[in-house]
Order: structure tokens, then C-alpha cells, then sequence
């Protein structure tokens, strides 16, 4: 689905004016959200991209005590840079995202890069109705779920869970709750309180390589402070 540039002509570079409108219909608010997100790569605002991989998903992919490669699922996945790096360091790797531009702009880059990827067009929320059934070994999350509705949350950590194998790992990388415009963010009380019983906490820290994009977009991410939790499934 081509993004809607009519519908971004005259916008500004200030995030604010982007804003969607408040509704009560869910079905209404995932569309919403979903334009919101075309309209943002019709205009090249995307500072969730551009940024250095996660230290945490280094340890994972290349630390002294790494995973061994098996089947990953990298969630809002955007243009593909954790899934083509998982792919490279020998992952076999799905990756999800609902917009369609970011999707078509991550498979250029693992045909460029060799890397074999599975990118999907899919929403989060409804894994197993776009086909995507797992078992994966490990999930990434580079900021998804922070910027998701209660609603959303409760559907992400119902699809996670059930796609996920026994014991795998979840790194969820995410903003820290702050005011004002941008993703609302988790702390991590929520973050236990959602997931348990299914996930199990093993660690939490801040994120010291999650940093932005120079440029405008950057700006306004650097606003925000990044956290990364990482969950094992239970049995």
C-alpha cells in the first residue's frame, strides 16, 4: 500500500501537528495509527531508524554468552536493520511491520546486503491471522510496544506469547514513560505486570547505544531515554 502523499502535503516538520485524533472506535484508532505511521516515511520522519544496534542485542547475537541461532522474530521490524543483522550472523529471521513502505524499504536493503529475511507486511497484533505461527527462539522489540494503546499491549503480549517457544528470549528495547508528545513508553512495573505470568524479567537496564539519527527527526528522539528488558517464556 503506496503512502498517502496527497494527505501529507503541507505538513510541517513539527511531530505535533501529526498527532491523530482521539477515538473511541478501535478499529477506527488502528487506522488512524496506520496512517500516522505512512505519513511519517512519506516525509522522512523515522527516528526510530538510523540509530546504532542495541548494545543488549549484540550481547545476545555476539556476547560471551550468546544464543545460538535459531528462529527470530523482530517486531515493527521498520527497514530492517536487526533483522538483516540477525540473518547475517546466521538467525533465521522474520520480520513485521504494518507499514507497507518501511516493509518494501527493508527488503532492498537485505537484497543489498545478502541477507536472507522473511519481511512481512502484518500487524503486531494479529500475528497468527498474517501467517506468522513461530516457534521463534528469540524476539526483538526496537520500540514497538512503547508506543502502543493499553489496548495494543494486551494483544501484543497475547501474540508474542503465543508464537514464542518455551524459554525463548524477548529483548524489548523502549522509551522510559515521559510527558508530552511521542510514545508514551513503559517503565518497568508494566513491564512485569503485562507479561507475567508468560514472560519471567531477567534483566533490566538503560540503554546506552539506543541513541537517534542526527537531523530533525533526532532531535526529537533524543528527548526520550531508551531502557532494554529482557524476558525468557515460561513453560
Amino acid at each position: 500500500m503506496a503512502p498517502n502523499r496527497r494527505g501529507s502535503r503541507g505538513l510541517t516538520a513539527d511531530p505535533e501537528e501529526l498527532q491523530p485524533t482521539a477515538t473511541t472506535d478501535y478499529g477506527e484508532a488502528m487506522a488512524s495509527r496506520q496512517t500516522l505511521f505512512r505519513v511519517f516515511y512519506a516525509i522522512g520522519f523515522t527516528p526510530w531508524d538510523g540509530h546504532p544496534l542495541s548494545t543488549a542485542l549484540g550481547e545476545l547475537v555476539e556476547g560471551a554468552d550468546a544464543l545460538p541461532p535459531g528462529s527470530a522474530l523482530d517486531v515493527g521490524c521498520g527497514t530492517g536493520d536487526a533483522s538483516i543483522y540477525l540473518a547475517q550472523h546466521g538467525w533465521h529471521v522474520t520480520g513485521v511491520d504494518f507499514t507497507a513502505k518501511a516493509v518494501d524499504k527493508a527488503r532492498a536493503k537485505a537484497k543489498a546486503a545478502g541477507a536472507a529475511v522473511d519481511f512481512v507486511h502484518a500487524d503486531v497484533t494479529h500475528l497468527r491471522q498474517g501467517g506468522i505461527k513461530g516457534p521463534f527462539q528469540l524476539v526483538v522489540d526496537n520500540g514497538c510496544f512503547h508506543g502502543m494503546s493499553d489496548h495494543d499491549r494486551d494483544l501484543y503480549v497475547e501474540e508474542i506469547s503465543a508464537v514464542a517457544a518455551p524459554d525463548a528470549r524477548l529483548l524489548l528495547l523502549a522509551f522510559k514513560r515521559s510527558g508530552g508528545f511521542g510514545p508514551p513508553g513503559v517503565d518497568q512495573p508494566e513491564v512485569e505486570r503485562r507479561f507475567t505470568p508468560a514472560w519471567a524479567l531477567l534483566s533490566a537496564a538503560d540503554e546506552p547505544r539506543w541513541t537517534p539519527q542526527g537531523g530533525i527527526a533526532g532531535r526529537f528522539a533524543a528527548r526520550f531515554e531508551g531502557r532494554r528488558y529482557l524476558l525468557e517464556r515460561q513453560r
